[in-house]
C-alpha cells in the first residue's frame, strides 16, 4: 500500500477568530511567501519565502476542526496561497470533507492565470491534474487579481477595483461581503497586537 503524501504549508500567521476577513466569525490562515510584488501591499512581512513556520497540513486541519463549532468558516490569505497550491489544496480538501465550514480564498493571480497553471508538474514529478482550478471545488468565494494601489477600493473584501470576486457556490452573495467590517485590531493569545482586514490602515 502506498503511504499518503504528507503536505506542509509555510504559514505566516494563524488567527482563530476574525470578523474582518469574511462573513461571520472565521479562522484565518496567512501563508508565508509571495513573489508577485504588488506595489503598496499592506502585508509585506508575508512576502519572504523563507519566513514563517513550516506547518504540517494535517496538524493545521485538526486545529481548525477544534474550532468548527465556534466559527462559520476559514479564510486563506497571504502571502500568495497559490504559490503553495499543493499544501493549500490538501488543506481545503480535508476541511471540506470533514466540516461544513465555508472557505474564502484570496489570490493575486487572475482567473486566466489560474487556468494556465493547470497541468503543471509538481516537485515530485506527479502531474497536478489541473490542481489550481480543481482545488476551487472546495472554495466558496475566490477573490482574485493583483492589488493595485492606484485603484484602491477597500470594500467587499476587495483591496482594489481591478480585483474580481467569484461566488463559486451559493453559500454567499455580494451583500454578505458588504457587511464585513473593513478592519479590526486583535490581541493574539501570545499578546501580539494584530491589525487585520481589507483596509486596516483606516482603523
Amino acid at each position: 500500500m502506498t503511504e499518503a503524501k504528507e503536505h506542509y504549508l509555510r504559514v505566516h500567521q494563524f488567527l482563530e477568530s476574525s470578523r474582518a476577513n469574511g462573513p461571520g466569525l472565521r479562522a484565518v490562515v496567512w501563508v508565508q511567501g509571495c513573489t508577485l510584488g504588488c506595489s503598496g501591499c499592506f502585508n509585506v512581512p508575508t512576502h519572504a519565502t523563507t519566513g514563517g513556520e513550516l506547518v504540517r497540513v494535517a496538524d493545521l486541519v485538526e486545529r481548525i476542526i477544534a474550532l468548527a463549532e465556534k466559527i462559520e468558516g476559514v479564510t486563506i490569505s497571504g502571502g500568495e496561497p497559490l504559490q503553495q497550491r499543493e499544501g493549500v489544496a490538501a488543506l481545503l480538501h480535508q476541511l471540506k470533507a470533514r466540516t461544513n465550514l465555508s472557505v474564502i480564498l484570496f489570490t493575486g493571480f487572475s482567473w486566466s492565470e489560474l487556468e494556465r497553471m493547470g497541468g503543471v508538474t509538481s516537485a515530485d514529478g506527479a502531474a497536478s491534474h489541473r490542481m489550481s482550478l480543481g482545488m476551487l471545488e472546495d472554495v466558496d468565494v475566490l477573490i482574485a487579481g493583483r492589488y493595485d494601489a492606484t485603484h484602491h477600493l477597500a470594500r467587499d473584501l476587495r483591496g482594489s477595483t481591478n480585483k474580481t470576486t467569484y461566488f463559486l457556490t451559493g453559500r454567499y452573495a455580494e451583500d454578505d461581503l458588504q457587511r464585513v467590517p473593513l478592519a479590526e485590531v486583535v490581541i493574539t493569545p501570545e499578546g501580539e497586537i494584530l491589525m487585520s482586514g481589507i483596509d486596516p490602515l483606516k482603523w
